[in-house]
């Protein structure tokens, strides 16, 4: 699924091609709406009538919509933008904790949502799964045209498997074709730091849209990352790609990694190490309490706790050094962090840029951008949606 870079898209002048200038006069609504057809013409280079004709076409098919602009003292210019209508896609976020299903329109707006505990049964989950997919297609009377999953492990993209997830210890598991024949719609399922990668190329601040090359780390229970090369998501031989979070960079973790170790970046950065952290900062005093949850662990280092706030620098920090290894071998043009800790990010952010610096190969030069995500608490969330919605907008058919 690649993403079309609307700076360099060129207009083909073939009949072969009229798919493409669809797909880009599509992508201008979505990315820059409001916007007038004259201004699409302009930018793009194609003739105002092409440019009708495809807007016709577009309205045709319920992608796109009229409404008027502010007037400046004569006629309210007519301008577009995606239609504000129901759902068309459902996202599968299958987290090691709850999973979540939603629905939501073109532009990515969750409209419908339940959450549920993940069952350590796979069978289970998958019934949960179901059952909630089938209510939303009952709902919106055929509204939906497609099912997004995110997985927190190794996935097989193109046949939709879940290969390994190692915190249930789940292998070679079809999740994609069961789903599929359970609900009668296409699935997508992706590794879950792979999907928010996804929803940050497509829906995140833009000046993140407009990175070709950056590298999500996505930050929950274990850690993940997504990288996009080229403005399309790099998944590497048989979707291995992007777990670094089973690299090495230290000994004695405070906690094990999903697979048993204590040397994995995982295990120094995650959710759980920083909580694991503030238990070896606070050990036995009983004014204290002995463990507290990411989300609550966040709340009190906001709320002043000074223990709290240790830990989530003694995460940070070894944040910041697997950011610098990322640099180091791939050299992106930015880092997005991601997840709850998106939170707590006035409060890293320092620490993690300063442990970047101190553990880059030249310093001094400049290096990439090193933010946080736009896209809220939830990335793999909208990841799954993005799924759909990607393919979607990355292919509008002639048919």
């Amino acid at each position: 699924m690649r993403r079309i870079n609307l700076k360099r898209a060129s207009v083909a002048r073939a009949d072969t091609i009229r798919t493409i200038n669809r797909q880009i006069v599509l992508n201008y609504v979505r990315e820059r709406a409001p916007i007038s057809r004259a201004e699409i013409a302009q930018e793009t280079a194609l003739q105002r009538s092409t440019v009708s004709l495809i807007v016709d076409e577009l309205k045709e098919r319920n992608l796109i919509e009229e409404i008027e602009g502010e007037s400046t003292g004569g006629r309210p210019p007519i301008l577009l933008r995606l239609r504000a209508a129901g759902p068309v896609a459902v996202g599968v976020d299958l987290g090691t904790v709850n999973t979540t299903v939603a629905a939501s329109d073109l532009a990515g707006r969750v409209l419908e949502r339940e959450e549920f505990a993940t069952d350590k049964d796979a069978s289970e989950t998958l019934r949960l799964v179901v059952g909630c997919v089938r209510k939303l297609i009952r709902r919106n009377k055929g509204g939906i045209e497609g099912v997004g999953i995110s997985v927190p492990g190794l996935v097989d993209f193109e046949s939709g498997t879940s290969l390994f997830v190692p915190y249930f210890k789940w292998r070679d598991w079809p999740v994609g074709r069961e789903v599929e024949e359970a609900t009668g719609l296409p699935v997508t399922v992706d590794n879950d730091a792979n999907a928010a990668a996804l929803a940050e190329l497509w829906f995140g601040r833009p000046e993140v849209r407009e990175a070709r090359d950056f590298i999500m780390v996505l930050v929950e229970e274990g850690l993940g990352t997504g990288i996009v090369f080229d403005g399309q998501v790099y998944r590497g031989e048989g979707g291995a790609a992007g777990e670094f979070g089973h690299m090495t960079v230290g000994e004695g973790a405070p906690i094990a990694c999903a697979s048993g170790s204590r040397s994995c970046w995982e295990a120094f950065a995650s959710e759980r190490a920083a909580s694991a952290f503030y238990e070896r900062r606070v050990g036995q005093d009983p004014a204290r309490p002995q463990s507290l949850s990411f989300v609550h662990l966040v709340d009190h280092a906001l709320g002043g706790d000074e223990a709290a706030r240790g830990a989530l620098l003694d995460a940070a920090r070894y944040l910041g050094i697997g950011i610098a290894n990322l640099i180091k071998g791939l050299s992106p043009d930015a880092v997005i962090v991601a997840g709850r800790i998106a939170r707590a990010w006035p409060l890293i952010a320092q620490e993690v840029r300063e442990s970047v610096a101190e553990h880059s190969l030249c310093r001094g030069l400049p290096g990439p951008r090193i933010i946080v995500s736009s896209l809220g608490e939830a990335p793999p969330l909208l990841g799954a949606l993005s799924l759909v919605l990607a393919r979607k907008f990355a292919s509008v058919s002639t048919t």
